[in-house]
């Protein structure tokens, strides 16, 4: 693990974020926590996990966090990536989603309809379970792999039956396109959230020390957050242009419960043999635990102990 550095060379690190719908820019603001930061922070929005980890990997970005799928698959290709921290969300924000006009009844009815779902995110991997457990797997149903914006065009416009997302869009969704919840993350999601880095900036002397600071603001701004909803959705909502009403939404929904250390059993319960093995979305058996960095494992406590 790299040295520390002085403050004089922390000022000079320029820290990439990776972000998604500006959620994590937006909590960080609401909780007044980044109007101190030692560096510089360059913050980059994605559409979903996957594409985040691609461009960690490749070292376009240093840091950001993604569900509980990207990782997966990010080990499975052996991408330069690691899991720094760990928090586990509320897992009713995941849903399937079908128009208000629907007939579909339940998951089972699902079989030979076509679904939106980004691929590799952790709305994949929360549907393959979900499929497993109604006796269907992707072998029922057609797959229409499509990034949120794109999929919820083709959903409120009828080319898909049902849609697997999580928030922002699980609150939208409802409200805007009147969609019904056909089914949500209980029992077929552990509810985990990663913060990942590349590689090559955990090995990097002044960008480990920027992230070991970013990973300790982003545990302090999710428990502020416990307390704060109202202040969040109001920062979420003028980030990134969401109406008042669905950030409100979202956030009620939204507990982001950093977990003490990024420890061994949170990365096991993440690497259980998943459906995307047993499906053949993945080959082979994926060993995430080899992949968690528990660097700032101390710090994350200590971050914990400061509410």
């Amino acid at each position: 693990m790299p040295a520390p550095v002085s403050p004089a060379d922390l000022a000079k690190v320029t820290l990439r974020v990776g972000d998604q719908k500006g959620g994590v820019k937006s909590l960080l603001t609401a909780a007044n926590l980044l109007s101190d930061v030692p560096y510089r922070i360059e913050c980059s929005t994605f559409p979903s996990g996957a594409p985040l980890l691609e461009a960690a990997s490749a070292g376009a970005i240093d840091v950001g966090r993604v569900g509980n799928t990207p990782p997966i698959f990010a080990a499975a290709a052996k991408a330069k990536t690691s899991v720094v921290s760990v928090a586990r969300s509320n897992v009713e924000r995941e849903a399937i989603l079908v128009p208000p006009d629907s007939a579909l009844p339940n998951v089972q009815a699902l079989r030979g309809k076509t679904i939106a779902v980004a691929n590799g995110s952790s709305a994949h991997g929360r549907l393959l379970n979900t499929l497993k457990r109604a006796g269907l797997s992707t072998k029922d149903v057609k797959l229409s792999f499509l990034q949120p914006s794109e999929a919820y065009a083709a959903f409120t416009q009828h080319e898909v039956d049902a849609w697997a997302i999580w928030d922002p869009y699980t609150a939208q969704a409802p409200l805007d396109a009147h969609a019904r919840v056909l089914s949500d993350g209980r029992g077929s999601s552990n509810g985990l959230a990663f913060e990942t880095a590349s590689t090559a900036a955990l090995a990097d002397p002044g960008r480990n020390c920027a992230i070991r600071d970013f990973v300790e603001r982003v545990v302090k701004a999710q428990l502020w957050a416990d307390t704060h909803g109202d202040a969040w959705a109001k920062a979420w909502a003028a980030e990134t242009g969401l109406e008042p009403a669905v950030a409100q939404k979202a956030v009620s929904a939204c507990r982001d419960e950093p977990i003490p250390r990024t420890t061994r059993s949170s990365h096991r319960s993440s690497s259980r043999p998943t459906r995307s093995t047993e499906d053949g979305t993945l080959r082979g058996k994926v060993d995430f635990a080899a992949f968690a960095d528990r660097r700032y494992g101390p710090d994350v406590e200590a971050a914990r102990s400061s509410r």
